[in-house]
């Protein structure tokens, strides 16, 4: 761009999430809720597979221990490459057990400068920004440099509202699910920074609607595309 810096290269950026009927991604306390049905788990699947890597916040990975793996087994078709698994640990708050760190697939734990801590030998660390919290954007320049071209991220609900906020989605999924969760300790869809007015929220616009399983799809894009915004790897 004339007069000014070209923005560092970057992955695509997949936002994708199920939510109940009143916007929770989870149980009381954030434990996991099986929102999903069988066509929306085949369809996660695929994105998994298709975009090469998975990212989530060490929250989710507290909470849930997820392997983020491709279940190849609910898919058409001969297995594939298994994605890179990427996690947010700003805090250094990793469990040393984690599944993610059985070094069963590359594995990269974002950290910061702020943070110290030594991780296990069965993933890569990439230090991105000074702290408490990781530098998305630089992040997402590192992993550029790293190969990694397109990246699923899966949550939890301040990691989904950092992305937002930081705008750095190029698309996002939502699948609503017909059921209310309610109560006030379920996790929103997006937690952090509150909107006071129309000028602080984040606008996206509706792509498609689609019936799936007993709820709905919604494709979603920014209304203002981000700046060095990349073609998507699909």
């Amino acid at each position: 761009m004339k007069g000014g810096h070209r923005p560092r290269p970057r992955p695509f950026v997949h936002v994708n999430c199920a939510i109940s009927l009143d916007g929770r991604l989870a149980f009381s306390g954030g434990r996991r809720a099986p929102l999903s049905g069988p066509r929306d788990l085949a369809r996660v699947q695929r994105l998994r597979a298709e975009l090469g890597a998975v990212l989530v916040g060490v929250g989710t990975v507290i909470l849930d221990d997820p392997s983020l793996r491709v279940h190849w087994e609910l898919l058409d078709g001969p297995r594939g490459a298994d994605p890179v698994r990427i996690c947010l640990d700003g805090s250094g708050r990793l469990p040393s057990d984690a599944r993610l760190l059985d070094g069963s697939q590359r594995t990269i734990i974002a950290t910061t400068r702020a943070t110290h801590r030594d991780y296990p030998a069965t993933a890569e660390t990439l230090v991105a920004g000074d702290g408490p919290e990781v530098d998305l954007a630089q992040l997402l320049g590192s992993l550029w440099e790293a190969g990694v071209r397109g990246v699923l991220v899966e949550g939890g609900a301040h990691v989904i509202a950092s992305f937002l906020r930081a705008s750095l989605v190029d698309r996002m999924t939502v699948y609503v699910a017909p059921v209310v969760i309610g109560g006030v300790t379920a996790p929103s869809m997006a937690a952090g920074p509150e909107s006071h007015s129309s000028d602080e929220w984040v606008e996206l616009l509706r792509e498609s609607v689609e019936a799936l399983d007993d709820g709905v799809l919604i494709r979603l894009r920014p209304r203002r595309p981000p700046a060095g915004s990349p073609p998507s790897p699909l």
